[in-house]
């Protein structure tokens, strides 16, 4: 019996037939089953919160309800809606200055010649990855701030210091620059593994062919990343509203807040540093999740029209 005739018969068998046939599998994946419903599933229930006037003395079920005014309030508050605004913006940002930055180093390791070198690069573009964004800051201080590398280096050269990190028009770069630098080469390492599934052959072929390296890259290695790139790039829109909030925490200061303050900066310092006021912020977390679950849908569906191609398969026909 061939696969597809085994495939058939298994269709036909009662589902608790088939779970009990698969029943060791099942087990396997019991311990993460419960690990969602309990920590992921169950917590749903408290967004709730989201349309309450929560008083922590009557608890979340019997705070008095108030439907969508946090929503309302989200909309006619100056420094939430400036929040919303540079979190596209930045999240924008990132998928032209970002994304495309690990594609081109796998394109590049994979061009390489010598395992050798090859590894020294690699390592040496994946360490940043596991520094802190604490760390970083202090790097970015000790080179870029008022009293740092670079201003020292300007006036020794008889020139005025320059204000890199309290400069409103230029932070911004700062923000994608420390990015790539810390998490491009670590993002590669996917697009690195996706390169070695192509067939040498191919390469081969195309040589030749009389197809040079440009070429080759061209109509090879890009064709053989596609899938990679277009799942990355709809996981990468779906996540627009989480613009990076542990970077830029750890890099802003008060000159530059009006051009680096995201939505989960906002919430922290709603939260943290003023009144608490719990059911706003969870109003405010609860509508990033919708908004990045609708761009999430709006790019997998806008992939499959432009490129036959999304999250679960090609489209039919394609």
């Amino acid at each position: 019996m061939n696969a597809c005739s085994q495939l058939r018969t298994a269709k036909k068998m009662p589902l608790l037939q088939r779970i009990w046939k698969a029943r060791m599998a099942y087990l396997f994946l019991l311990p993460g089953i419960i690990y969602l419903f309990i920590f992921k599933y169950i917590p749903i229930g408290g967004l709730t919160l989201a349309f309450r006037n929560f008083n922590a003395r009557l608890g979340i079920w019997h705070s008095p309800w108030v439907g969508l005014t946090h929503f309302q309030r989200l909309f006619i508050t100056p420094r939430a809606i400036d929040a919303i605004f540079n979190t596209l913006q930045i999240s924008l940002g990132r998928l032209i200055f970002e994304f495309p930055i690990p594609i081109i180093i796998a394109i590049l390791f994979n061009e390489m010649r010598g395992a050798r070198i090859k590894k020294i690069y690699q390592t040496a573009l994946t360490f940043p990855h596991f520094l802190s964004w604490i760390i970083v800051a202090t790097i970015l201080q000790d080179f870029f701030g008022t009293y740092g590398v670079a201003n020292y280096l300007l006036r020794s050269l008889g020139l005025e210091g320059v204000d890199f990190l309290t400069n409103r028009s230029t932070f911004r770069a700062f923000v994608f620059f420390t990015a790539d630098w810390k998490e491009a080469g670590w993002s590669s390492i996917i697009f690195i593994a996706s390169l070695s599934g192509i067939n040498s052959e191919l390469y081969e072929a195309a040589a030749i062919d009389g197809a040079g390296r440009l070429r080759r890259i061209w109509h090879v290695t890009l064709p053989g990343l596609r899938a990679t790139i277009i799942t990355m790039l709809i996981m990468k829109v779906g996540q627009s509203m989480n613009a990076g909030f542990e970077q830029i925490f750890s890099i802003r200061n008060p000159v530059v807040l009006n051009v680096v303050d995201i939505i989960d900066t906002y919430v922290y310092d709603i939260t943290f540093r003023a009144t608490p006021n719990y059911a706003f912020s969870t109003a405010v977390g609860l509508f990033k999740s919708v908004v990045n679950c609708i761009l999430l849908v709006v790019a997998n569906f806008s992939t499959k029209i432009l490129f036959g191609q999304g999250l679960f398969g090609e489209k039919k026909g394609a």
